[in-house]
């Protein structure tokens, strides 16, 4: 495996993802569409999800392709970012068919960020238009770090943020992830600056440190969020082309990915879920190896993803915790 061009989950060829945020409000949403619908499933293993039509999303449901996926702080009021992103797709033209009317498909997912430092008063809910802020400014590059969904989010210890990474197989599929980190756990090793997920790192994306030094084992961390102040939601996406019940497996095996970067992961306080998108664009030529290596290369890249959000997160004046950049480089 390699990284892509850009390395970013729009290395997917078709794949779009467009962010807006506010600094006043300190929170933002992110947005990953395509030219075309894509199978999308989507997998929950934190304790505290926040979500919007994700039991659409179940293979014995009727509809199996996705329009876009959300991902958007704010916590409950954050899910209102999807109804700004089924506005922009409307005006489009898309969405599944139902005689002459088009029905947009917008799964989304929210993490919580409403006790971060940002002005959260008011009167009327501004994530449906940061939402379909994020549709109209999609496209193939896109900011990582303090940018979207991740633009208010916190960790441990670090400012949290938005990541992407991807990676070319040797098969010729490509596989991305994309990711807003507001996780309880930490992406570091001890106070750092080495991230848990060092020995996946390419190409020196987050920093080029050695591999994690060993940790204590018998460390048992104290939760410094409570339920539902927390929660990691990431999109891992291919373009091979995928049933929506092997897309799900491909998102549950990417779990793995989000436990090798963020100590602990998934608890009971975290929302912390998965989306998977496949394009379709690829014919699976070994179909066992193939999804075999999906499912790994899945976990890789979103490992990688996580590291890169905080690794580019930037410091802003009133900000609640550091941010990697400045406590670990000269010009944060």
């Amino acid at each position: 495996m390699r990284p892509g061009p850009r390395n970013l989950i729009t290395d997917v060829a078709g794949l779009k993802v467009g962010s807006a945020e506010d600094a006043a409000l300190r929170s933002g949403a992110t947005v990953l569409t395509a030219e075309t619908p894509f199978i999308a499933a989507v997998h929950v293993m934190g304790g505290a999800p926040g979500t919007r039509e994700t039991d659409l999303l179940a293979p014995d449901k009727l509809v199996t392709h996705a329009d876009a996926l959300v991902l958007s702080g704010g916590s409950v009021f954050g899910l209102d970012a999807a109804s700004g992103v089924v506005d922009g797709l409307r005006a489009m033209g898309r969405g599944f068919a139902v005689g002459p009317v088009r029905a947009p498909i917008v799964p989304g997912a929210i993490l919580f960020d409403l006790l971060n430092g940002g002005d959260k008063d008011w009167i009327e809910n501004p994530y449906r238009a940061l939402g379909r802020a994020a549709l109209e400014r999609a496209g193939e590059d896109f900011a990582l770090g303090s940018a979207g969904a991740g633009f208010g989010a916190l960790t441990a210890d670090f400012k949290g943020g938005l990541g992407s990474a991807s990676c070319l197989l040797e098969s010729g599929l490509t596989v991305g992830a994309l990711v807003a980190v507001n996780s309880l756990g930490s992406t570091v090793v001890g106070e750092g600056p080495e991230f848990w997920a060092g020995p996946w790192e390419m190409a020196g994306e987050f920093g080029g440190f050695p591999p994690a030094r060993r940790f204590d084992p018998g460390f048992e961390p104290s939760p410094t969020k409570r339920q539902g102040e927390a929660t990691t939601i990431a999109v891992v996406a291919t373009d091979a082309a995928l049933t929506q019940a092997e897309a799900l497996r491909m998102a549950t095996a990417a779990h793995d990915g989000m436990a090798r970067a963020i100590s602990p992961s998934h608890t009971p306080f975290d929302g912390d879920l998965i989306f998977a998108a496949a394009t379709g664009a690829r014919a699976l030529k070994e179909p066992d190896r193939d999804r075999f290596l999906l499912g790994h290369a899945a976990a890789v890249c979103l490992s990688r993803a996580v590291a890169r959000a905080i690794h580019e997160a930037r410091s802003f004046p009133g900000d609640l915790q550091p941010s990697w950049r400045s406590r670990f480089e000269a010009n944060p």
